[in-house]
């Protein structure tokens, strides 16, 4: 198959460690998969997480030949995908769009709160716990960065135990009000789903036939 896109894919690991999704099940959609890495919480604090996946991004672009440039991740990849897709790499809108699989958004999410209260990654990616009132919060949530109309895709499982579902769901209804299209798909299952399951492949392809040409 020809490829329609390039697609930089981010990667997982609650921002400590690199999770084995390398993205690759989204090939055959027509996409050109090239991975991004980043610097984990041990290593440096948010946004030192964004300035990496913007470098990869541009040489991402610069090897691309003209191609459309996507940008897909799970889990903590997806939403830095989710920064990185609606602040653009370098002006909001140079992104055709954003698959974000599982992503934690929120990090005063009441839900996600009680579920992490003993091992909260975002505590280790800000260098201090969340709150309500400070920048680097603020910053890290997703939809503080809303409004620039690059569509999106959220996957996420009714039964995650590591990222609440609720996640997706709200960020969903909040890119609708902000004018992006906002596609979501909440389906059985837990965290860290398998990408080649028919149901998230068939919403995956109908996402990309909305946001790039046709093949």
């Amino acid at each position: 198959m020809t490829d329609r896109a390039v697609l930089l894919w981010i990667h997982g690991g609650g921002w400590r460690a690199r999770s084995e999704e390398d993205g690759g099940a989204l090939a055959p959609l027509g996409l050109r998969v090239v991975p991004a890495t980043y610097r984990f919480a041990a290593e440096a604090r948010w946004p030192a997480q964004l300035d990496d996946v913007r470098a990869a991004a541009r040489d991402a672009r610069a090897a691309a030949g003209g191609l459309p440039l996507l940008v897909g991740g799970d889990s903590a990849g997806a939403m830095l995908a989710l920064h990185l897709g609606l602040r653009g790499v370098d002006r909001p809108g140079d992104v055709h769009g954003v698959l974000a699989y599982w992503a934690p958004v929120d990090p005063l999410d009441p839900d996600w709160r009680r579920l992490r209260r003993h091992d909260d990654p975002w505590a280790g990616l800000l260098g201090h716990p969340p709150a309500p009132g400070d920048a680097a919060t603020a910053d890290a949530t997703v939809a503080s960065h809303l409004g620039s109309g690059v569509p999106v895709l959220l996957v996420h499982g009714r039964d995650d135990a590591a990222v609440p579902a609720a996640q997706s769901v709200g960020l969903a209804g909040r890119l609708l009000a902000a004018g992006h299209p906002a596609h979501l798909w909440l389906t059985h299952g837990g965290h860290a789903l398998d990408l080649d399951r028919p149901d998230i492949r068939a919403v995956t392809a109908a996402f990309l036939d909305r946001v790039l040409p046709p093949a």
